[in-house]
């Protein structure tokens, strides 16, 4: 199994009844298809970079979990077709450095400075 996290902007309008049954949607559409979820971060509702639909702010949640590659397509094609959904990002981690951050994030710890190692960028002057 693959270590993913998944994204997710609901509309603003909703109720929190509404929000709850999506979110409850999205988790039984990942447990049915065979996910393991580990952990689900609510966001709360932010102002967007830019307008989506007409809306200025959205409702963010975070889901991590682990998957089999199948199931991906999955749930982007049910994402997709979830009109209380604006916007998803789906993201795969890889290597083992990829999949300690993974474990971190998932449990809530934050990665300190020293382990996020900037670009290497020629230094302007």
């Amino acid at each position: 199994m693959k270590h993913y996290e998944v994204l997710f902007i609901l509309k603003p309008t909703l109720t929190e009844e509404e929000v709850n049954a999506n979110l409850e949607f999205v988790k039984g559409v990942l447990t049915k298809n065979g996910a393991e979820l580990e952990t689900i971060v609510p966001m709360g509702t932010r102002k967007l970079a830019y307008k989506i639909k007409k809306y200025e702010r959205g409702t963010y949640f975070v889901i991590y979990f682990k998957a089999p590659t199948i199931l991906i397509a999955e749930l982007e094609r049910v994402l997709r077709i979830t009109e209380e959904l604006m916007r998803f990002l789906i993201v795969k981690y890889e290597s083992k450095k990829e999949i300690m951050a993974w474990e971190k994030l998932s449990r809530g710890i934050k990665q300190s400075k020293k382990e996020i190692k900037p670009l290497d960028s020629p230094e302007i002057q």
